[in-house]
């Protein structure tokens, strides 16, 4: 397993913030995820005008949902001011449904603080 520190360094090695058109922008945000088995994944966000993008979180879900795992220990997000950011709540949803058990993963939600996603989604209406 890597350190969030580590994390942190590799999400701010894909931050490159790009204008594709009047329409698009990508690369301002970047997403780290560690699975249980070590393996890291990556993505950046994709901004759209008409909200059809996605999250930097998402971009690295996909990645590890085409290798098969599932099941997230930490989180790491960076923006293009070098600032952690903790993921929306389209992304905490989108990652707690992926598995149960990622409600367990370590959010770095800035530089001094990282929570459980179930302490950054409070009564999540799955438990019921």
């Amino acid at each position: 397993m890597i350190s969030f520190d580590e994390m942190e360094n590799i999400a701010h090695q894909l931050i490159s913030p790009i204008q594709l058109n009047k329409y698009i922008k990508y690369g301002h945000v970047a997403a780290v995820i560690q699975c249980k088995s070590g393996h890291i994944y990556t993505g950046i966000n994709i901004d759209t005008a008409c909200s059809m993008g996605f999250c930097a979180e998402h971009g690295a879900i996909a990645d590890m949902i085409k290798h098969r795992e599932n099941r997230i220990m930490k989180v790491i997000a960076v923006n293009k001011y070098r600032d952690i950011i903790p993921p929306c709540g389209r992304c905490r949803e989108f990652i707690s449904q992926i598995n149960r058990e990622n409600i367990h993963a370590e959010v770095k939600v800035n530089k001094e603080l990282v929570l459980s996603l179930g302490e950054l989604l409070p009564f999540d209406w799955k438990n019921v």
